[in-house]
């Protein structure tokens, strides 16, 4: 080949070359784009995935893997439900005259007070509020009807009551309040989809079911 020819072939090659170049970042680009696209479309399953990204923002550890609406409710509804366990048992110190209702007391603060935690880790891995937007049956501390939950005068009578009336009032209302919760645990163990949440109910309904039998013995003895 010619020293002319040379010349004009070889501008040609690099513009060939640049060109295939920039054919192939292009190429690049657009599935890197498309992948982008394609994350997070399945939004019509009933199952949903916990978001590491909005756990670390909340400084919450990783999310328990799947989770479904039932989930959600059962730690947004067995949240205040433990609270209030939690405070009727703290009544116990300094009322209570019988000194396995103080030790029940005791053990019923110790159990719920970390389920109370772990399930707000929950919510925040899951990027759900702590409460439901709307009011959820069973959660009206006024009425208290539903799920064993007290109503306001039950917790003033159970704060003005001493020595064995107190005994008998929280066998009596724990009694209750347990077994709202042991009905809340068996609807998660159901509908729940996520593994440590129905762990949890399982627990509750096991400790839980235990601690109804042994007041009702207390009551019996009373």
């Amino acid at each position: 080949m010619s020293s002319i020819n040379r010349a004009v072939h070889r501008p040609l090659r690099r513009r060939l070359a640049v060109a295939g170049a920039i054919t192939a970042g292009a190429l690049l680009l657009a599935a890197c784009g498309g992948d982008g696209d394609m994350a997070g479309m399945d939004h019509g399953a009933e199952s949903r995935e916990s978001s590491p990204t909005a756990s670390g923002k909340a400084g919450a550890g990783p999310a328990p893997g799947a989770f479904n609406d039932a989930d959600v409710t059962f730690a947004q509804g067995m949240i205040p439900h433990h609270q209030q366990a939690v405070e009727m048992s703290a009544l116990a110190e300094g009322r209570a005259s019988g000194a396995e209702i103080k030790a029940l007391a005791g053990e019923i603060e110790k159990a719920q007070d970390p389920e109370i935690t772990t399930m707000r880790t929950w919510l925040r891995a899951w990027g759900e509020p702590e409460s439901a937007e709307e009011d959820m049956p069973g959660m009206d501390h006024g009425s208290g009807d539903t799920a064993g939950m007290m109503s306001d005068q039950d917790m003033r009578e159970l704060t003005a009551a001493k020595g064995a009336d107190f005994d008998k009032k929280f066998a009596r209302l724990m009694i209750e309040h347990h077994n709202g919760a042991i009905a809340m645990a068996r609807d998660e163990r159901r509908n729940g989809d996520n593994a440590a949440a129905k762990k949890l109910a399982a627990d509750v309904i096991e400790a839980q079911t235990a601690e109804v039998e042994q007041l009702n013995a207390i009551l019996d003895q009373l």
